[in-house]
C-alpha cells in the first residue's frame, strides 16, 4: 500500500462532520425539468453496482474503481439534469452514496488513502441528502476502516459512535453489526482490550439478530457469522492474544455460517496472512508457512494493494526466522 497518502479530515473535525450528517435534513427534492424516470431506473442501477461489489471481491479493486466512479458520474448526471418524483430522488442519492462508498473503498485497497476520503466524505453528504441513515452508517463504518488503519483510531471511533448514535434508524442488523465490528478493530488499534471485546460481543449479538441474508441489504452480503469471527481474530492479535486470535480463526470457518473463501479472495488471503502472524507468536514455524503459502493461492489474479500490503509485513516477520530452510524458500519466492 502506498502509505505517502494523507487523509483528508483532521481528527477534530471528524465529530462535527458526522454530526452534521446526523441532523442534516432530507434534500432531496423533486425535480421537475428534464427526462422523467421512475423506479426502472433505479432497479437497473441497484443491478449494475450489485455486480460491481462482487466483481470486487473476485478481481480486487484495481478494475471495479474505474468502474464505480462512472456509476458515480452517471447517477449524479441524472440527479442534476432529468426530473424525478420525492421518493426516486432519495433513491437515486441512496444509490450515489453506495456509489461513492464503493468507489472509496477500491481507491482504500488500491492505495490511494486521500481519494478514498474524498469518496467516502461525498458518501456520507449523499446518505443525507437521502435520509437514508443506514446507507450513511455504512459508509461511516467503511470510512473507519481507513481511519485505524493509517493511525487514527480514535477518529475511527468519533465515526462510529456517531454512526451509532442512529441505531433506532439503522434498518439492516448486518450494518449494526459491522459497526459493532469496525469499532472493535478501532479499539485493538489503540489497545484498548475490554473495549474491544466488548464490541466483539455487540457486534456477534446483533448479527444473531438478523435474518436471513435475503431479507437484509444486498450490499451486505458479504457480513456473515464467520466475517465477524475473522474481525474479532484480528483484534486479538492486535491486542497480542494469538491464542485467543486462532479460536476466532478456526471459528470463522468452522461456524454453520462461515466465511466464504470461495467469494472472497482478497479477504481470504488478508485473514490467512494474519493467521500465519497467529502461528509466528506462538513459535510454530511449520503452521505459518502452511498458512503463508495459501495466502499466495488467493492471491492469485487479485489487483489489491492490501492483500500485497499484509504478505509485505509478513515477509518482514518471517524474516527473523530467514535460518530455517522453508523460510527462507518461501522468502525466495515472493521475493
Amino acid at each position: 500500500m502506498d502509505r505517502r497518502g494523507f487523509l483528508v479530515a483532521s481528527s477534530g473535525a471528524l465529530a462535527a462532520m458526522v454530526a452534521q450528517w446526523a441532523t442534516a435534513p432530507h434534500s432531496a427534492a423533486t425535480s421537475t425539468s428534464g427526462r422523467r424516470i421512475g423506479q426502472q431506473v433505479v432497479t437497473l442501477f441497484d443491478t449494475r453496482l450489485d455486480a460491481l461489489r462482487h466483481l470486487d471481491d473476485q478481481v480486487g479493486s484495481g478494475q471495479a474503481y474505474d468502474a464505480a466512479t462512472a456509476e458515480l458520474r452517471l447517477i449524479t448526471r441524472i440527479l442534476r439534469e432529468a426530473s424525478y418524483s420525492d421518493n426516486t430522488g432519495r433513491s437515486l442519492y441512496t444509490l450515489a452514496a453506495e456509489a461513492s462508498q464503493l468507489a472509496g473503498w477500491c481507491a482504500y485497497d488500491s492505495g490511494h488513502t486521500a481519494t478514498a476520503e474524498r469518496h467516502f466524505i461525498t458518501a456520507v453528504r449523499a446518505s443525507a441528502s437521502s435520509g437514508n441513515d443506514t446507507a450513511g452508517a455504512s459508509a461511516l463504518a467503511f470510512w473507519a476502516n481507513l481511519r485505524y488503519t493509517n493511525g487514527d483510531p480514535r477518529g475511527a471511533l468519533d465515526l462510529i459512535n456517531g454512526a451509532l448514535a442512529s441505531t433506532r434508524n439503522i434498518t439492516s442488523p448486518r450494518v449494526l453489526a459491522m459497526l459493532h465490528a469496525r469499532q472493535a478493530r478501532a479499539h485493538s488499534k489503540a489497545g484498548e482490550t475490554a473495549a474491544a471485546y466488548r464490541a466483539v460481543d455487540a457486534a456477534l449479538d446483533a448479527y444473531d439478530r438478523a435474518g436471513p441474508a435475503s431479507e437484509d441489504l444486498p450490499a451486505m452480503y458479504w457480513v456473515t457469522a464467520g466475517e465477524l469471527h475473522q474481525v474479532a481474530a484480528s483484534s486479538a492479535l492486535s491486542l497480542g492474544e494469538p491464542h485467543r486470535a486462532l479460536r476466532h480463526f478456526d471459528a470463522a470457518m468452522s461456524h454453520h455460517d462461515p466465511y466464504d473463501t470461495e467469494k472472497e479472495a482478497r479477504g481470504t488471503a488478508i485473514y490467512l496472512a494474519r493467521r500465519a502472524e497467529a502461528h509466528l507468536a506462538l513459535g510454530d514455524i511449520d503452521a505459518a508457512l502452511e498458512s503463508a503459502h495459501q495466502v499466495l493461492e488467493h492471491m492469485s489474479g487479485v489487483d489489491s494493494a492490501l492483500s500485497s500490503s499484509t504478505l509485505t509485513e509478513l515477509r518482514d516477520q518471517l524474516r527473523t526466522h530467514r535460518h530455517i530452510r522453508a523460510v527462507q524458500d518461501f522468502l525466495g519466492l515472493t521475493a
